[in-house]
């Protein structure tokens, strides 16, 4: 029985709903909706099926004044209390009971498919949910039962956290001058210094008035024919002058249209 403290709740309402005497079964096998009256129902009224605690209650009341005509506790779906027949889907057998403890089986059945439906379902929900209740209680009980796993801090025992101390990622290297490979020089020449800011990229013989002793290198005649005069301040190859008394000074082109470009 369910406990004084326990609220009722309702599952389902169906309006419509038909009530058939019928008649004790004379074998194990299951009931069939054929042997009833279908067409002379011995009453109609409206079907409440409410939940106190864990045990469900099917209600046949009147539709205008709500009064009870028959009511079958389920404590367990599918069982006794409640019982589907063998030729359809929407009649079915309910065990009744009075307050004396006298109980009786009548058939029910619905007009409608999904009325049948929705009766259905609203029983397998609610004894899912006692299943759950149940295997919660008892899971309950053993943990409180079992050994307790004590996780707290002993005395003088410390933790410690490394937050925001992750590794370091390597950074990408920039590419700069260096990550280039420089070409290796061709077989059998010479490599010639770098041109200064004021010289252009042909290949350029400066009108000089002096002699040869002020070039800082001669490149081969064979791979190249560019003599290039070389300027103590803008040098890069450093300073290979010889004495003052035996090397001119360079002279300056006169003109920068007497330049020859190829």
């Amino acid at each position: 029985m369910a406990a004084e403290g326990e609220y009722e709740s309702i599952l389902c309402v169906k309006p419509d709903v038909n009530v058939y005497r019928i008649p004790p079964r004379a074998s194990n096998r299951a009931y069939r909706a054929a042997d009833w009256k279908l067409d002379a129902p011995d009453w109609s009224g409206r079907m409440r099926i409410t939940a106190k605690g864990k045990v469900a209650f099917i209600k046949l009341e009147d539709k205008v004044s709500g009064e009870l005509f028959a009511q079958a506790p389920v404590k367990e779906y599918p069982g006794v209390a409640v019982e589907t027949v063998s030729d359809s889907s929407r009649y079915f057998v309910l065990r009744i009971q009075d307050d004396n403890g006298r109980s009786a089986f009548i058939g029910v059945g619905f007009g409608d498919r999904g009325d049948a439906f929705d009766f259905n379902v609203a029983l397998q929900d609610h004894f899912k949910w006692v299943k759950q209740e149940n295997e919660l209680s008892k899971s309950a009980q053993l943990g409180d039962s079992g050994p307790k796993l004590d996780l707290g801090f002993k005395e003088g025992q410390t933790i410690t956290l490394n937050i925001g101390q992750g590794k370091k990622r390597d950074k990408p290297r920039s590419q700069g001058a260096a990550g280039f490979g420089l070409l290796p020089p061709p077989p059998g020449g010479k490599i010639a210094p770098p041109p200064s800011s004021g010289s252009s990229n042909h290949n350029i013989v400066p009108q000089t008035g002096g002699t040869a002793t002020g070039c800082l290198l001669e490149l081969d005649s064979s791979n190249s024919n560019t003599v290039l005069q070389s300027n103590p301040s803008s040098d890069l190859w450093g300073d290979f002058s010889a004495p003052a008394s035996s090397v001119p000074p360079p002279s300056r082109p006169q003109n920068t249209t007497n330049w020859i470009q190829f």
